[in-house]
């Protein structure tokens, strides 16, 4: 569920919300990130940052989505799942205004230049699709966390959709990978070998001790 839903019980719903967080998060946060300029480059920032956006955080990684399915030992008795998306799929549903500037580009994944020269607002995005849309978006490279996370997020229009019903009307694009319980352990101790752990996805301190918590919670 969109955390931006979660928030939205104002009279000017989803849309009124988003408009608030992201002009007092640029208000307060300016200092601290002088060179974000359009509403697409402070929405990924925000969105790294735990402000609830319409933005869901994705990876290109395979190991680090598992790793995400397996780092609560609390659950280790629950199926996990990885979601993976084809993105080709996904992207010949964009209106023609969005599919001509990545074949233009050449890109397979929108960057916030390329969604700003076709909608500098967040309101003319939403204006592009009557039915809906959802799209990804490669993040700037703003810190080593985002690097090591091979971050991607998707995007979708209008800001409170569900991503769970776009899929369930496009089943083709998307399809579930099932961990069981009964491999959580041998799983996460193997990622655990690789180096894919918070330490790794997490860089510095704060990783460190979530690192530390979990694999001695495990003893």
């Amino acid at each position: 569920m969109s955390r931006l839903l979660r928030l939205c019980a104002r009279p000017d719903g989803a849309r009124g919300m988003e408009r608030h967080l992201l002009r007092n998060f640029r208000k307060y946060a300016s200092a601290e990130f002088p060179g974000a300029g359009s509403d697409w480059i402070w929405l990924t920032v925000a969105q790294h940052h735990g402000l609830p956006t319409r933005l869901l955080d994705w990876t290109f990684s395979p190991l680090v989505a598992i790793h995400f399915a397996t780092e609560d030992p609390r659950l280790y008795d629950c199926d996990g799942s990885v979601w993976c998306i084809d993105h080709q799929q996904s992207n010949r549903l964009l209106p023609d205004v969005l599919r001509d500037v990545a074949m233009r580009e050449g890109a397979d994944f929108f960057t916030a230049e390329m969604l700003e020269s076709v909608a500098p607002e967040l309101e003319r995005f939403d204006s592009l699709s009557p039915d809906g849309l959802v799209l990804f978006l490669e993040p700037p490279s703003l810190n080593t966390r985002i690097v090591n996370q091979f971050a991607l997020f998707s995007v979708m229009s209008p800001p409170d959709a569900m991503l769970p019903d776009w899929l369930a009307k496009h089943p083709e694009t998307a399809r579930e990978i099932v961990i069981p319980a009964a491999a959580k352990r041998e799983i996460r101790d193997k990622l655990d070998q690789a180096g894919i752990t918070e330490r790794m996805i997490f860089p510095g301190a704060d990783g460190i001790a979530r690192w530390l918590t979990r694999y001695y919670r495990e003893i």
